[in-house]
């Protein structure tokens, strides 16, 4: 679209700014455009809650066009749970409606002495005074700021009560409940006092070539129609891989100690579909409906957005919760709130640990026994925690902080202080990599090596191809790192991981959308650039080499299951890694001869 809207809260005043086309060319769009523009303004005296860190929301080149899938966005600002670079994405139908209002991005900077909703409406953009929305859940929100405006059809981004309350755990929620979720970005917009973001626009997304365009995109769309893991996906939703992902010890159980456990696949998305889904919900343009609706009859819950794999595990596996209807509604009332699932639940999990070991005491609680296997206690601990109540205030501040007040910091399941997502690294050796080097810490959008290494994905033409899921070697680690450069291209384009069409029909819809004409091994390459960016602005936000590890917990190996004596050869695997990124050996930096 060609620009971006500018915010200044502080002072109340917005402008059009044009897209800086060479930093696009060279990073694309979404985290990787955020981060080249945040590289010049972010140093490590940028307080994360402070009105001096900027919040940016982009969108890709592909975003709202009829590429399938093509429909997230990014929001991106440093981090207040992690200190470093941070970077949140969700799908939806947000970020094409951004495009078809006329702007690639918004970027937001100061902050508001009170509470403020953003519409930009057919390229009009205004803020409104949002104090009567302070307090909303997410879902009370979005209804009523599309009333307000008399927009039925808005695209609303919001956040929840976590958010308000600056929650290091907080996200951002769009379309209903899909959610920009980690690195705590609904806690930077909370810090800007700004509750939400409205887009309408009926724009089209200009493109290079529209005919081949069309063409191209349709060959993409009909090999997803008929495709194996779209129609899985389709049927059991992201919780169809519990199963599996158990079976391959690649599911967490009861703080990621237990390689299997079998009341754990009572949380099978096939237990889902049949028993407690209303119906399938999709992203813009998207033919596989991975998003489920559901209901939670136990707990009177009629209509509920997922849960999602993530959530299952991180609010049922790793707590040793195996009620399905419990699950939801947990999930439910992060969802309601506006907090991340992941880090919320491993967080919980910690509480439940160190109470086990006496580490934690009712003393240290305000009276709560945190014990495994308690659902009611997981439902009163989440709603303390959005409105930082009681033990609630220390859990609002992340799984680190609460190993670090126990005495033992080398229980906290964390890289970079960002809590680990529901795949463990002894299950698969790549993800070590994965976790380790990802840019905003452990996290699985930055290179799904359980997927390359079961064969799910169409990516030789780039140098990935499935391998053993065990074997620890100097290319695993190098395969590791590509996948992690190809996923951070996805997050800039930005487009849904659960669809990978072949590279030559990527190759040719990014080109008949830009006019750029690049190749594979540009795209690779531009993936590495995008990594090599985030890498340079955290260590200029003070991390070091030492950083690039795993968390204790995850080099012990575990006694049975599908993992059973794994654990990840990290000199090796990041041996690997940093020889595939040219990366110095002895201080993780890219070479300062890269020019940005």
């Amino acid at each position: 679209m060609g620009r971006l809207l500018r915010v200044d809260l502080t002072r109340g005043e917005l402008w059009d700014e044009a897209l800086n086309e060479e930093y696009a060319r060279s990073y694309v769009g979404g985290s990787g455009l955020a981060a080249r523009y945040l590289y010049d303004v972010l140093d490590a005296h940028t307080d994360p809650l402070g009105p001096d860190n900027p919040l940016l929301f982009l969108t890709g080149p592909l975003v709202g066009t009829s590429m399938t899938s093509a429909g997230r966005y990014s929001a991106c600002a440093r981090s207040p749970l992690t200190g470093i670079w941070g970077e949140a994405n969700s799908g939806g139908f947000f970020g094409p409606e951004l495009r078809y209002a006329g702007y690639d991005g918004v970027w937001f900077t100061g902050a508001s002495d009170h509470p403020v909703l953003l519409s930009v409406v057919e390229g009009k953009a205004e803020l409104h005074d949002a104090s009567d929305l302070w307090g909303s859940d997410i879902y009370v929100t979005q209804d009523r700021v599309r009333d307000s405006l008399g927009e039925a059809k808005a695209r609303v981004a919001c956040i929840g009560l976590a958010g308000e309350h600056r929650v290091k755990l907080a996200g951002i929620a769009n379309d209903h409940g899909r959610f920009a979720a980690r690195t705590g970005m609904g806690a930077v917009m909370g810090s800007k006092n700004l509750k939400a973001i409205a887009v309408r626009g009926k724009g089209k997304v200009p493109l290079f070539a529209p005919d081949e365009f069309r063409i191209i995109t349709n060959q993409v769309l009909a090999l997803f129609k008929e495709d194996m893991p779209s129609k899985s996906l389709r049927e059991f939703g992201t919780a169809g891989y519990v199963n599996v992902g158990h079976m391959f010890g690649d599911l967490p159980i009861r703080y990621f100690q237990l390689g299997e456990h079998a009341p754990a696949d009572a949380l099978s998305g096939v237990d889902m579909t049949e028993k407690f889904l209303r119906r399938n919900t999709a992203c813009h343009k998207c033919i596989i409906a991975c998003g489920r609706e559901t209901r939670s009859p136990a707990y009177n819950d009629d209509k509920v957005d997922g849960p999602e794999y993530e959530t299952i595990g991180a609010l049922g596996s790793v707590l040793m919760i195996f009620d399905l209807e419990a699950v939801i509604h947990a999930g439910h009332l992060c969802n309601l709130y506006g907090m991340d699932t992941i880090s919320l639940g491993v967080t919980i999990g910690l509480a439940c640990e160190l109470f086990e070991r006496g580490l934690l005491t009712p003393a240290d609680t305000g009276g709560l026994e945190i014990r495994y296997g308690d659902a009611e206690m997981v439902f009163r601990l989440i709603k303390l925690t959005a409105r930082r109540e009681g033990f609630g205030a220390v859990l609002a501040e992340g799984n680190a902080v609460l190993a670090e007040r126990a005495g033992v910091p080398e229980l906290s399941v964390t890289v970079n202080r960002l809590e680990v997502p529901m795949h463990d690294p002894r299950a698969y050796v790549g993800m070590a990599v994965t976790y380790a080097l990802s840019p905003r810490g452990a996290c699985h959008m930055e290179g799904n090596m359980y997927d390359l290494d079961m064969g799910q994905s169409n990516l030789e033409d780039v140098g990935l191809v499935m391998g053993n899921r065990h074997e620890n070697s100097i290319e695993k680690g190098r395969m590791a790192a590509r996948l992690q450069a190809w996923r951070n291209l996805y997050n800039s384009l930005t487009l849904c991981e659960f669809e990978n069409p072949p590279v030559p029909l990527l190759v040719g819809a990014i080109n008949a959308a830009t006019g750029w004409n690049v190749t594979g091994d540009d795209l690779m390459n531009t993936g590495k650039r995008i990594v090599n960016i985030k890498r340079r602005l955290n260590f200029k936000l003070g991390m070091t080499r030492a950083d690039d590890r795993l968390p204790e917990l995850l080099l012990n190996p575990l006694e049975n299951g599908g993992s059973a004596g794994i654990v990840p050869d990290m000199p090796t695997l990041l041996a690997g890694a940093y020889a595939e990124f040219g990366w110095n050996p002895e201080t993780g930096r890219p070479p300062e001869d890269i020019p940005l």
